[in-house]
């Protein structure tokens, strides 16, 4: 057993910001300008617009940009392709990403006054803001994750930039840098926590189980609670986005960014939500342009280039991907060995959509995929007829958990530790439901709703013995586990925690031979698929329901994540 004592009680209270409203003014000959005025501490400034049609919440507008660059002590957007004339409406949101959080102002609207004022890029604003109550929250006090007095590393992410100039993408995040930031606190890479301050809002005086005798036995986190995501913001500095178009391996058909159309919280949940490409870029991008997701600064560079993930060009055949959504991931903040971990969310609705909460190794201790192994808490389809070829139902009242694990691929033990689960009457979009595993040194149990579903044992010949490898691939074949000690090995070192909302794809997980109402339009066989898919967009989308409760439909929602060491 080893204590952490701390000798010191460090404090920090930080300033709460006010978000401004912006400045728009109607550009001559035509266009629009946008400027929100220069404050310390604003690193980045993200406008999102309808022009005549209300935009609800966070929705991502007809518009979104993100503006890092200042000019003449503002952030300025300008955009001379845009036409507004006296009495038109814009509908507007606003984030700002400052050193103290991430700030936002919703529900805002600016209308172009009669006569119009216009102007030259470098003319001084003139404007008329409508203005709605607006509620920022700042930074906790106390210890606070993040680094020393000001320091801060952030800019765009997500970011992709089409040929022709046009670049795209979201809010970055932010690395350190909160004032009366201090760095110190719990081995293991988390940044801040002193006494009397907060790791990832859990008190950071243990760090190790079971904790000092002085230590209070019935509250986190000497009750073993080591991780709790209770969403009261999206922490970059947690979670990080994975920005890639290379479909997870299985050629799927989103992208993933960090945009906050993609990726948000609100009410305490995280959303993760897709989106169509072409409400971006235009549907001709899809076939005729270059997509770079390369990146220049740590925030937006690419995260896997496997399978051109990193840059890609459309052609007529040959589709860039037509979805956008987010896989984020707590690689770089936490990952655990043995332990319990709860994880509460509603399943997303909409044909063609792949939920997954998942954990990868955070080191490849075995070898590539699957010998390190791989567990799915959880996985499912959005549709809401799907049936194999045996009648079982692969709709959205249907989820798997699965236990990935082999020599090398395509060898994998999977079948072994897979189990699903259907619900009658119901379905995992319609309310919040809880996914658990329990993780010991001797074998790995999985929950649903607190009921026990699946319990994974290899024996004392550990999963070597158990998947009948030498059996399947001969005495001479070898054991990428042989020099573990644990029976339970690959699944005996630390994973990290993954969730993403996938669109599609050609592995397998829409099978050609499962049953889909509508059918399923597209082929794995088909060197078209990308495209194949996008034609019957009329066919899939609006079961999405883009227009209604924001989308949300279709959002993998979760709602809490905890994690308790064993």
């Amino acid at each position: 057993m080893i204590a952490l004592y701390v000798l010191a009680l460090i404090s920090c209270a930080c300033a709460q910001y006010t978000v401004r409203n912006p400045v728009f003014e109607v550009m001559s000959p035509q266009g629009l300008r946008i400027s929100y005025t220069d404050t310390n501490g604003v690193i980045l400034v993200g406008l999102h617009f309808n022009i005549d049609t209300p935009l609800a919440g966070v929705a991502a507008g007809q518009f979104n940009i993100d503006i890092t660059d200042k000019s003449g002590g503002a952030f300025v957007y300008e955009n001379q392709g845009i036409t507004v004339r006296p009495g038109q409406t814009i509908h507007y949101w606003v984030l700002v990403i400052h050193t103290s959080g991430g700030y936002q102002q919703t529900e805002q609207s600016w209308t172009v006054p009669s006569p119009t004022t216009t102007t030259q890029a470098t003319t001084t604003p003139q404007s008329t803001t409508t203005t709605a109550q607006t509620t920022t929250t700042a930074a906790p006090s106390g210890g606070i994750s993040g680094g020393i007095s000001g320091g801060t590393s952030g800019g765009t992410s997500g970011g992709t930039t089409l040929t022709g100039g046009t670049t795209g993408g979201t809010t970055g995040g932010i690395t350190g840098g909160i004032t009366g930031g201090i760095t110190g606190g719990i081995t293991g890479g988390i940044t801040g926590g002193t006494t009397g301050g907060t790791v990832f809002g859990i008190a950071a005086n243990c760090n190790e189980y079971p904790c000092d005798p002085a230590c209070d036995q019935t509250v986190a986190p000497c009750n073993g609670l080591i991780f709790e995501e209770n969403w009261d913001k999206l922490d970059f500095d947690r979670w990080q986005h994975e920005l890639t178009m290379s479909g997870g391996g299985n050629w799927e058909f989103q992208m993933y960014v960090n945009n906050r159309s993609n990726s948000y919280v609100r009410d305490n949940t995280l959303f993760i939500k897709p989106t169509l490409t072409s409400d971006k870029y235009g549907e001709a991008a899809l076939s005729s342009e270059v997509v770079d997701m390369w990146g220049m600064s740590p925030a937006d560079q690419c995260t896997g280039n496997a399978f051109w993930g990193c840059q890609r060009t459309g052609t007529g055949t040959n589709y860039i991907n037509p979805a956008r959504s987010a896989r984020l991931r707590s690689v770089n903040s936490f990952a655990f060995k043995y332990g319990k971990i709860e994880v509460e969310a509603k399943l997303p609705t909409g044909d063609w959509l792949w939920p997954a909460i998942w954990m990868l190794p955070k080191h490849n201790s075995y070898g590539q995929w699957p010998a390190s192994g791989e567990i799915d808490l959880m996985e499912s389809r959005g549709n809401k007829n799907g049936r194999t070829a045996q009648g079982e139902s692969i709709g959205v009242d249907s989820m798997g958990t699965t236990m990935h694990w082999g020599p090398y691929w395509p060898v994998n033990g999977y079948a072994k530790t897979h189990v699903t689960r259907t619900l009658s009457g119901e379905t995992f979009g319609d309310r919040f439901h809880k996914w658990g595993l329990e993780w010991t040194e001797n074998d790995m149990t999985f929950f649903l709703d607190d009921q026990e579903i699946m319990k994974a044992d290899p024996g004392p010949g550990g999963f070597w013995e158990y998947g009948e490898f030498s059996q399947q691939l001969g005495p001479n074949a070898q054991n990428p586990w042989q020099y573990s000690n644990s029976k339970l090995a690959p699944f005996d070192h630390e994973f990290y925690i993954i969730l993403n909302l996938a669109v599609g794809g050609t592995n397998g997980f829409f099978s050609d031979q499962d049953t889909f109402s509508p059918g399923k339009p597209w082929n794995n066989e088909s060197p078209t698929a990308f495209k194949d898919f996008w034609m019957a967009k009329n066919q899939w989308y609006p079961t999405w329901n883009a227009d209604v409760n924001n989308g949300e439909d279709a959002a993998l929602q979760v709602k809490t994540i905890r994690v308790w060491k064993y």
